[in-house]
């Protein structure tokens, strides 16, 4: 892929930047600004360069249309803070405050556009459409940097049309993501460990089958692990199940013998009666959920279990937590997933944090960052590279 290297003196250029800054947020409060901060060596080695760089992303699910609790503005104010410069928002996204906005910058400057789904043409299944607001967006720049790793694996105007308008380059992180995922898709070292939780096996039906042929072991947590658990004949309660996907875990759990791949299921789980922070709750043997109660969490034996199958790993992923860590009774299982990975990490091996709910598990329950080899900003885009897809924006960013 092409850097910024090649763009050459950057100087007085109107750089747009397609990051990404789909935080969440309580009301107009940031609760987690990993994504805007992992965006600041692109942003800063432009802005150092002399560029005028003009940003735009996506924050929810908007309509296609503006609505006021999806603004970026709580964004701007926050990247503006991490820059130490006041942060422009254009309270349009290609109208006439988009353009007098970027008028206005001076080099060395930031603005950012407002959200690019408040126009529906972003995420159209019609090429026309989207090309046509690519077009608009070109016209604000003289160059583009895609630098939004999470969501390179979609077909959008901001992300795969825009990059067919301008002199397209990929940005540091984006560099830096496939540089990291690549260590775990192209010649691992071993032993390999993925560990895989979060809440169904259908949204990751295509890396599981990709993994049996690459990984060594497979680590399996979360709301996904009770199909699992039904695959191999074992009652699970009330837990979330996914009865429709019990034949193709069935498969799985039959091509992993097949390949030699270590399938590491709990031991125990934490059960409880209902959906909640504070519901009554126990740990049970996995093969016997009561009727009635479900796992929100791999017990504290599962956990030490799942701890000691990585210590010898040299290389692991992790996407996905082992339960509903947002309520502390139930989140034991992905910290002691979190501290495994961080000791084996300690003493050598290379390590992925998938991106998503993992990333936002390993700050909320307080790990330093540093513990970890690369904490990835792209879910999706994590998940798809690991499948072994081609990735849009990335493809149109090839050499």
């Amino acid at each position: 892929m092409k850097t910024i290297d090649t763009l050459g003196d950057l100087r007085g250029r109107r750089v747009l930047v397609r990051s990404d800054f789909n935080v969440p947020l309580d009301g107009t409060t940031i609760t987690d600004d990993g994504r805007i901060r992992a965006a600041l060596p692109t942003l800063r080695r432009l802005a150092d360069g002399g560029a005028r760089v003009v940003v735009m992303a996506h924050l929810g699910r908007p309509k296609g249309a503006p609505d006021q609790k999806f603004s970026l503005a709580p964004v701007a104010a926050r990247l503006g803070e991490l820059l130490g410069q006041e942060v422009s928002l254009a309270t349009d996204l290609v109208g006439e405050s988009a353009r007098s906005t970027v008028e206005s910058l001076a080099d060395g400057q930031v603005a950012l556009l407002e959200n690019v789904r408040f126009d529906a043409r972003e995420t159209s299944k019609v090429d026309a459409e989207r090309a046509e607001l690519a077009g608009e967006l070109a016209g604000l720049a003289d160059a583009f940097v895609s630098d939004g790793f999470g969501v390179v694996h979609r077909k959008q105007a901001s992300v795969y049309d825009i990059a067919q308008l301008l002199p397209a380059v990929a940005g540091d992180l984006v560099l830096k993501e496939v540089e990291s995922l690549s260590r775990a898709t192209t010649d691992p070292a071993r032993p390999y460990a993925v560990v895989l939780g979060g809440s169904k096996v259908s949204d990751k039906l295509g890396v599981i089958a990709n993994l049996l042929t690459k990984a060594d072991r497979l680590l399996i947590g979360g709301g996904m692990v009770f199909t699992f658990l039904a695959a191999k004949g074992h009652s699970v309660g009330s837990s979330l199940l996914e009865e429709d996907q019990v034949e193709t875990v069935k498969g799985y759990l039959a091509q992993a013998a097949e390949n030699g791949v270590e399938i590491v299921l709990p031991t125990d789980i934490v059960a409880a009666d209902s959906f909640a922070a504070d519901a009554p709750h126990a740990t049970v043997p996995a093969e016997e959920i009561p009727d009635g109660k479900m796992g929100l969490d791999i017990g504290p034996d599962s956990g030490q279990l799942f701890a000691a199958k990585l210590a010898d790993a040299r290389t692991i992923v992790w996407n996905g937590p082992m339960g509903v860590f947002e309520f502390d009774a139930f989140a034991g299982g992905t910290r002691a997933v979190a501290q495994g990975i961080v000791d084996a990490t300690a003493g050598g091996a290379f390590s992925i944090v998938g991106g998503g709910d993992s990333a936002a598990a390993v700050r909320i329950l307080g790990f330093d960052e540093q513990g970890f080899s690369h904490i990835s900003t792209g879910g999706g885009a994590s998940l798809e590279l690991l499948e072994g897809k081609e990735l849009p924006g990335l493809t149109v960013l090839a050499d």
